[in-house]
């Protein structure tokens, strides 16, 4: 089996051998392998016998075969090893050849370079010699005065003329004028001569520009750098750039289109364009821009202040906002100081006082505004109360005196305007617009106070603080029949007019002086203004009185003694009276309108005392009458509808006050036996006994004995 699996390895297809002990019983006759034939051992043991026999052969020719190409192998391996060894010293011989190939160009470059050196030291006093002549050559010519060579006579080579004027010029300045030399050659090359010749040169530029040829105006650009005239070169560039650029009214769009288009070119043509690009630039500032601001604010600086302080506005707005457009070039290192230096030349002389013509301007428009508006009114003002915080608490404190003196009639007009205050704000807007605009950064708080302190004055104190002064003097008295109560409606205004005061305050001033000491005194004035206009709103309390006085009057005018105790106790048909009818509208119209005047906390304070106000009337006004049995049931009645209307207020102790007063009232309906119990119950127990014996005084059944032993 061994020999068969390196038998079949050799032929490298895979051995296995059960299957090859099948294979070769199957070919066998009586190997038993085949269906219906006799098995018979002996001649299959014959047969593998000679099998094996066969293979050992065969692995004996193999096995020589293979110690026969193991020696040829061993014999061609040490030849190549020995032919390796041949190539290895045959590649250092190379090396050692390589190397000495290196060392010897390395030499023959040493000799070159040497050689190289002796004939350029040799060749350039050769070349400087041939320079020599030829300038001398040129030198004879203008001692001769012929000039004849092709360079002088051909205006192709004014390059070539130039570079050698420039040259022979400066030989005659070194030469000493008191010498002969000198004397001599200082009428050829005097400045007239070079700058005849920067003349011609700058003349080419000019050709070349107006051709629009780029390359000749590099080329003579290129030569007039070495020349005095290079400068004027540039300047005459700047002023042939702006021929027929300014044609529009808008100087600063046609501006920005020039330099825009100049940047793209001037790489093109100069050595140093972003010098030339800034000198464009500050020939434009230095004459267009300023020549057009000055026309522009010069004719309204002493007539028109408005139209002076718009004009510097949007001039200086749109300067700066092309020196925006402007830092997107190359200008140099510090372009930001360059172009800001440029903006401030123009504007200094108008930005210096500029704070002076806008409060200036800002306080006569203001005063117009407000006397325009009192003169379509026609209203003369009053002069007012000018005392302080602390004055006005104290008025407050006594209720003594109103600001202006005895009650005045306004004729329901609230002295307030919602066109008025737009416009002032307006005004104040775009004043704070300007100043952040046009002041300098040092500057810009303090402006901005000053700004402000010009909008207290017209509109809080000229306008507002008047209206509230004028509207505490049209409070009528307690005692005046059909008083209008027009103060509510100063009040409402008043609030709706601050709120807008206030959205500017933060809006447009905040940001101007949020970094700087003047926050607290913007605040700290503002803290004042809103205490002083609360002190007076807290004055305008009285108004409580006449709400009560005109309550008085219609209960005075309505109310009947026969109503709570009616002639006929059987044939009463009405649920309340007429007088509690009219108050209770009355109530809720104050209500609303108290509701709609002010806001916060305001209303929750006015209206709690009012509510205690109205309740004291009722309660005063319950008792100055008499009840029967029905008239207690109609005061009942009456006194549930001011508990209804009293909900409208939505102030717990308000509500609470009425509660107790219609539990007040069952007093006067309740039978005899059942008096004590009612006393002690949950809203009658805490009150004072005299109260309680006060409203069933009212009762007309009270003188009787029964009655009287049953309460006490």
């Amino acid at each position: 089996v061994a020999l068969c699996k390196g038998f079949f390895f050799c032929g490298q297809e895979p051995f296995v051998a059960d299957e090859y002990i099948e294979r070769l019983a199957w070919r066998t006759p009586g190997g038993g392998s085949r269906v219906g034939e006799a098995f018979d051992p002996k001649r299959l043991l014959e047969e593998f016998v000679n099998h094996i026999q066969e293979l050992q052969v065969m692995d004996e020719r193999i096995q020589r075969k293979v110690e026969k190409l193991e020696q040829q192998c061993q014999k061609e391996a040490k030849e190549f090893a020995k032919k390796v060894q041949e190539l290895q010293k045959s590649n250092q011989v190379a090396f050692q050849h390589f190397q000495e190939l290196d060392e010897h160009i390395s030499y023959v470059a040493t000799k070159v370079c040497h050689l190289g050196d002796q004939l350029e030291g040799v060749n350039t006093p050769r070349q400087r010699a041939v320079e020599a002549q030829k300038l001398m050559k040129y030198f004879n010519e203008f001692l001769d005065g012929e000039l004849k060579s092709d360079v002088f006579t051909n205006s192709e080579k004014i390059k070539e003329a130039a570079d050698i004027i420039q040259k022979l010029h400066l030989i005659a300045q070194e030469l000493p004028f008191d010498s002969l030399m000198g004397f001599c050659c200082y009428p050829l090359f005097s400045p007239g001569k070079y700058h005849d010749l920067e003349c011609q040169l700058i003349q080419e530029f000019t050709s070349a520009q107006r051709r629009g040829e780029i390359s000749r105006m590099r080329e003579v650009a290129a030569v007039l750098l070495h020349f005095k005239g290079y400068s004027h070169c540039v300047d005459v560039y700047i002023k042939q750039c702006q021929e027929g650029a300014f044609l529009r009214n808008d100087v600063f769009e046609d501006a920005a289109i020039l330099c825009q288009r100049v940047n793209k070119q001037v790489g093109e043509i100069f050595s140093n364009p972003e010098t030339v690009l800034a000198k464009l630039i500050q020939n434009i500032f230095e004459v267009k821009l300023q020549s057009y601001v000055k026309d522009q604010l010069e004719e309204h600086r002493k007539s028109d202040a408005e139209q002076y302080l718009k004009n510097l506005y949007d001039l200086y707005t749109r300067t700066t906002n092309l020196s925006s457009k402007l830092m997107e070039f190359n200008l140099g290192t510090d372009k930001q100081t360059f172009l800001s230096k440029l903006i401030k030349a123009i504007f200094i002389s108008y930005l210096e006082n500029y704070i002076e013509v806008e409060i200036g301007y800002l306080k006569s428009r203001s005063a117009m505004i407000l006397q325009r508006y009192y003169d379509s009114k026609n209203h003369q003002k009053r002069s007012i109360g000018t005392g302080g915080i602390q004055d006005l608490k104290e008025r407050l404190r006594q209720r003594t005196n109103l600001p202006l003196g005895p009650s005045i009639d306004t004729h329901g007009e609230t002295f307030l305007s919602q066109e008025v205050v737009v416009n002032l704000l307006q005004e104040t807007k775009q004043a704070f617009e300007r100043c952040h605009r046009l002041s300098d950064p040092s500057d810009l708080p303090k402006n901005a106070f000053r700004i402000f302190s010009m909008l207290v004055e017209f509109l809080c104190t000229e306008h507002i603080d008047y209206a509230l002064e004028t509207g505490l003097a049209g409070i009528p008295s307690s005692d005046s029949k059909n008083a209008n109560l027009y103060f509510l409606d100063v009040v409402h205004q008043a609030n709706t007019i601050f709120h807008l005061f206030d959205k500017q305050f933060n809006d447009h001033l905040m940001p101007l002086i949020s970094s700087s000491p003047k926050l607290s005194e913007c605040l700290q004035k503002k803290k004042d203004i809103i205490e002083q206009m609360e002190v007076k709103l807290d004055m305008g309390i009285d108004t409580l009185n006449c709400m009560i006085g005109q309550m008085k009057h219609i209960l005075a005018a309505e109310q009947k003694k026969t109503d709570f105790k009616p002639e006929d106790e059987n044939n009463v048909l009405i649920q309340y009276t007429n007088a509690c009818v009219k108050v209770c509208g009355y109530v809720r119209k104050q209500v609303e309108k108290i509701r709609n005047s002010m806001d916060g906390k305001n209303v929750d304070t006015v209206l709690m005392e009012l509510g205690v106000r109205f309740h004291r009337l009722i309660y005063e006004h319950l008792q100055q009458y008499s009840y029967s049995c029905m008239g207690g049931m109609l005061a009942i009645c009456d006194v549930a509808e001011y508990r209804k209307c009293a909900k409208d207020f939505k102030i717990a102790l308000v509500l609470q006050l009425f509660d107790t007063l219609h539990a007040l009232c069952n007093l006067l309906v309740v039978a005899p036996d059942n008096l004590k119990q009612v006393c002690s119950g949950e809203q009658l127990a805490n009150l004072d006994k005299n109260i309680l014996h006060s409203f069933v005084q009212l009762r007309v059944d009270y003188r009787s004995a029964r009655l009287a032993r049953h309460f006490s």
